[in-house]
């Protein structure tokens, strides 16, 4: 199985964890801001227990001594989070490593710690977050392609299904989606439309 699955969505809670992993999700990203570490660590060891049993590949975004403690397999940083983690022992821990990228310097910073795949956004307008970054543009996919080489791409930002093949063929190995889901009237059929999409028969 690849890493991240081309259909990336990412959520706020485990709830959202356990009903993406009954539909068969492949790889989705637990991203809860704001909480006590003794609390990550909880909602880790849940969201992880969410997944037992399925095909879900779990990732923690943030905490990533949290993700160390519960034992899980995948962890995703921004910027901020990379400034003050502990790449070392996230290695020594045998986790996979995401980073989230907005510019060249970012990029730059990205690649120093080898990771197993970079997300680049917003591709397009979002107003999820507060972002000092400007859309991207699918062009700025296929020039971070040619960059990262046989590292995976994972385009993030505003992204919806209708979007997918023209990110894909600009060289996005996944996507990454959140509001195209949690946001969507019928998350349900619309996590399934993605999975039918993006995943091979």
């Amino acid at each position: 199985m690849p890493f991240p699955d081309r259909f990336y969505p990412i959520v706020d809670s485990v709830a959202w964890i356990r009903r993406l992993s009954a539909l068969g999700v492949g790889t989705v990203q637990l991203r809860a801001k704001d909480l006590a570490l003794d609390v990550a660590l909880e909602t880790v060891r849940t969201a992880l227990a969410a997944t037992n049993g399925t095909t879900t590949k779990l990732v923690v975004n943030d905490y990533w001594q949290a993700a160390i403690d519960a034992k899980a397999a995948h962890v995703h940083l921004g910027q901020e989070d990379l400034a003050e983690a502990d790449v070392a022992a996230i290695r020594r821990a045998g986790l996979t490593l995401g980073i989230s990228t907005h510019d060249d310097d970012e990029l730059e910073k990205a690649l120093r710690h080898a990771p197993d795949y970079v997300a680049l956004g917003p591709i397009f307008p979002t107003t999820l977050k507060s972002m000092r970054f400007g859309p991207q543009g699918v062009s700025r996919v296929s020039e971070w392609k040619r960059r990262v080489g046989a590292t995976p791409l994972v385009a993030i930002g505003g992204i919806k299904l209708e979007q997918a093949d023209e990110i894909y063929a600009a060289g996005a190995d996944s996507i990454a989606v959140v509001s195209d889901v949690t946001q969507n009237a019928t998350p349900d059929e619309r996590v399934k439309a993605w999975l039918r999409a993006t995943v091979a028969p």
